[in-house]
């Protein structure tokens, strides 16, 4: 099985990935952090020197070639990738492949990136609490049909990394 965590960034892909994987035995793979390796670039670096549509295009093609060579794999997809290049049809269409949307609200996001907005380019421009809810709120709004479609939705508003963790042991088993 792998398991492919779908959401916005700061919803907490990654850092509840990391677990789930030590807690079920599996690889864990951030599929940003396998770009960057593959590409020896930084996500912002290939936006900026090659373009978004050189990125969309690698970024599919790493994503098919994880869910063709890995199997025992949790795996942190990047905030857009579920919305491009038909990755979520290529997701639902893969019989190893359990979709999980960790589902945060607009006031969480806002709570979690307030702080580490230096560190995410798509957001380190804006200057108020009020601009970045409104982003988000954009942003969800066009990404939510995509997130929607994963097969096992998790809210984890007011949830620990424990609780969390818990209900998606209990969707997987």
């Amino acid at each position: 099985m792998i398991v492919v965590l779908i959401g916005y960034m700061a919803s907490g892909k990654s850092t509840l990935g990391r677990v789930l994987a030590k807690k079920m035995n599996y690889d864990f793979i951030d599929l940003d952090d396998y770009i960057e390796e593959k590409e020896q670039l930084q996500v912002s670096d290939i936006f900026k020197s090659k373009g978004e549509i050189y990125f969309r295009r690698i970024e599919t093609m790493y994503l098919k070639e994880l869910l063709d060579k890995k199997s025992k794999l949790v795996l942190s997809l990047g905030g857009g990738t579920p919305c491009y290049s038909n990755n979520m049809e290529t997701l639902r269409e893969n019989n190893k492949v359990k979709s999980i949307y960790l589902k945060a609200s607009i006031p969480s996001l806002v709570a979690r990136l307030k702080n580490e907005k230096s560190k995410r380019p798509l957001i380190a421009h804006i200057e108020t609490d009020e601009l970045l809810a409104e982003f988000i709120g954009k942003h969800l709004f066009e990404r939510s049909q995509f997130y929607n479609l994963s097969e096992v939705t998790i809210t984890t508003d007011n949830k620990t990394k424990e609780d969390v963790i818990e209900a998606l042991v209990l969707e997987l088993f």
